[in-house]
């Protein structure tokens, strides 16, 4: 493809030697009797490089320079000035300009400052696309998964990443919420200001609005001095309100007026604080259910989630379970950890309620309790070896025999697990009606674990 250059000059005769001599090495050249005209041209050409004179009439380079560096910093300019003036060259380096050409000059110094910049520039935009893919692979090093659900995942993230738009990210416990909020402040142009997480279910009730928005001197008792909030900490950067579906009904109108009117009031303040954060939230709930029953405004919800993403859970992605395994085996152990064949299928299987986080759990405790570098199928706990007896979804019986209702018990728990114990899902797996699904959970006593 050819080079793209602006030529300003208003000289005519300058101008059409200039325009002969540049197209005569191949380069596609835009010529402009004045300042304004060439201006205009470039706001609709964009192109590789602009040469200009710098005395002219009306508009002069210096001019023409200072407004090409402010509305496109990365575009190259080259000056073209009269002997003797050299310190308005200098002055015009000073400026951004990439170099410039005295006259009288000859055709092989305009060839080679010419050709010079547009080596600069391919080498620039080279080294730019080198730095965002960089930062696009660091973006997502903590988070490993190759699966098609996963891809979605980050396909989402890199549109919504470097917008101003607010982002609902849900999914059960566990699954790296915090992680993908991370990544898109990471990939977005607020990327060098705070990223500040905090959890709305963790902090005590009386004082979750000080962590959020900040107290006043003298706001309540014990309130010695003035402190900010969690939300003029992430001024100019983004804010992650982790577990959010779980705010205090009372704190919802507040935070919903945060997001209408950018603008933070501290606990016992009287004047509202201007701010400039991205809201990025997230929830293990259902909020459907939540609004249903009056526990979550329904106009807050729609100011958080303009953007939603779904993380789904590790049992809807075994395909990233080895990887998985991989990763934190490394990270908490050696890279000459080898689990076999007979192990991975195992943790390949399971339904993993806690997700992600209960899998490195489980692989830091493996790492820790191991007799050897291999991490046999006899050294995992019980609850893996019980769910061996199959595999992908088919029976594999072992060669002493199997309970008949056993089996059927274990496969009961499996459904519900992979549709987080909702019945009617479960039952839709199975193919079979809901009250015969019920019929037995009832007679095999099955109970849903409850987490810690």
């Amino acid at each position: 493809m050819k080079a793209k250059i602006l030529l300003i000059d208003d000289d005519t005769s300058l101008r059409r030697v200039l325009e002969y001599n540049l197209q005569e090495e191949g380069y596609e050249v835009q010529a402009a009797a004045s300042g304004e005209e060439g201006l205009r041209l470039f706001e609709q050409l964009r192109p590789d490089l602009v040469v200009t004179d710098m005395k002219m009439t009306g508009i002069d380079g210096l001019q023409v320079l200072n407004s090409i560096k402010e509305s496109s910093p990365d575009t190259l300019v080259i000056i073209i000035t009269a002997f003797g003036t050299v310190d308005v060259a200098v002055e015009a380096m000073k400026a951004g300009a990439f170099d410039y050409i005295t006259k009288p000059f000859n055709r092989e110094a305009l060839k080679l400052t010419v050709k010079k910049a547009l080596q600069f520039s391919g080498m620039a935009e080279e080294n730019k696309r080198l730095k965002d893919a960089l930062r696009d692979k660091a973006d997502f090093r903590s988070i490993v998964g190759s699966s098609l659900e996963m891809e979605r995942v980050f396909t989402m993230v890199r549109k919504v990443a470097d917008t101003e738009a607010s982002v609902f990210i849900t999914g059960e416990s566990g699954t790296g919420k915090e992680l993908i909020a991370r990544s898109i402040h990471a990939k977005s142009s607020r990327r060098d200001g705070p990223f500040v997480a905090i959890n709305c279910s963790a902090i005590p009730r009386d004082l979750l609005e000080s962590e959020l928005f900040g107290h006043t001197k003298g706001a309540f008792t014990g309130a010695i001095k003035e402190k900010s909030g969690k939300f003029q900490l992430a001024d100019g950067g983004t804010i992650f309100l982790d577990e959010v579906g779980e705010l205090l009904l009372e704190l919802q109108p507040k935070l919903l007026r945060v997001l209408q009117e950018k603008e933070v009031e501290p606990l016992g303040g009287t004047k509202p604080q201007k701010l400039d954060v991205r809201v990025i939230s997230a929830t293990s709930l259902n909020m459907e259910k939540a609004i249903a029953d009056g526990m979550f405004r329904d106009d807050l919800y729609y100011r958080l989630s303009v953007i939603p993403i779904h993380l789904p859970p590790l049992r809807e992605r075994r395909k990233d379970i080895p990887l998985l395994i991989k990763y934190f085996s490394v990270k908490h152990g050696s890279d000459k950890i080898i689990f076999d064949k007979e192990a991975l299928e195992a943790l390949s299987m399971f339904s993993w309620p806690g997700n992600v986080r209960e899998l490195e759990n489980t692989v830091e405790r493996l790492l820790i309790m191991r007799s050897s570098d291999v991490i046999r199928f006899c050294d995992l706990p019980d609850k893996f070896r019980e769910k061996s007896t199959r595999k992908n979804g088919v029976v594999r019986l072992p060669d002493e025999g199997y309970s008949l209702e056993q089996l059927e018990r274990e496969i009961v728990i499996e459904a519900l697990e992979r549709n987080a114990w909702n019945q009617t899902a479960a039952a839709r797996f199975l193919r079979i009606p809901r009250h015969t699904l019920i019929y037995r959970i009832e007679k095999y006593n099955i109970e849903q674990e409850k987490k810690c």
